[in-house]
């Protein structure tokens, strides 16, 4: 079973990462069984077939795919996944942001792809709480990069007010 970082842990990961092969369409392609993180296009072709048949539903966004498209049906997800297609594509932290405060998506918003150490703190920044790390990085090792700075001074996700404001909130007059 493949491990990810889910709220600060390794954890074993019961979710299959469907992705459409050469030649398959989202109509075509075969659902499986259990827990599926669905590419958009799948959800949009199927939806109605993937509630019937379904009781935990996962979505996938690619980094050209806004969260916009999800509004209607954002509480019908546990996971919500955002593709980092390479490491110099951060189009998916937009996306974990505005599905955390436009579209006020509580569950896991899970980064996939081509997640690297050096993105974690970055990542949580924007509200993604669970990560799928390539397939040759060590979990156990990554979980250093949810560590890396103490402090920000910037307003985030993770930390609504920038650090100026917190400082005069505790400081006596």
């Amino acid at each position: 079973m493949p491990r990810i970082i889910r709220n600060g842990s390794v954890v074993d990961d019961d979710w299959q990462l469907l992705r459409l092969a050469e030649g398959e369409t989202a109509a075509s392609v075969v659902l499986p069984a259990g827990p599926v993180l669905l590419p958009l296009a799948v959800w949009l072709a199927r939806r109605d077939e993937v509630i019937a048949c379904h009781d935990r539903i996962g979505v996938w966004l690619d980094s050209d795919e806004g969260p916009e498209m999800l509004a209607g049906d954002i509480d019908r997800f546990a996971v919500i996944g955002v593709n980092f297609p390479k490491f110099t594509d951060g189009r998916s932290y937009s996306s974990a942001r505005l599905l955390r405060e436009r579209h006020r998506y509580a569950g896991e918003i899970r980064a996939i792809g081509d997640v690297l150490q050096d993105q974690l703190f970055y990542m949580r920044r924007c509200g993604i709480d669970a990560y799928a790390l390539r397939a040759d990085k060590d979990p156990e090792k990554a979980l250093a990069g949810l560590s890396v700075f103490s402090e920000s001074y910037q307003a985030a996700v993770d930390q609504p007010l920038p650090l100026f404001q917190r400082r005069n909130a505790v400081e006596p007059a």
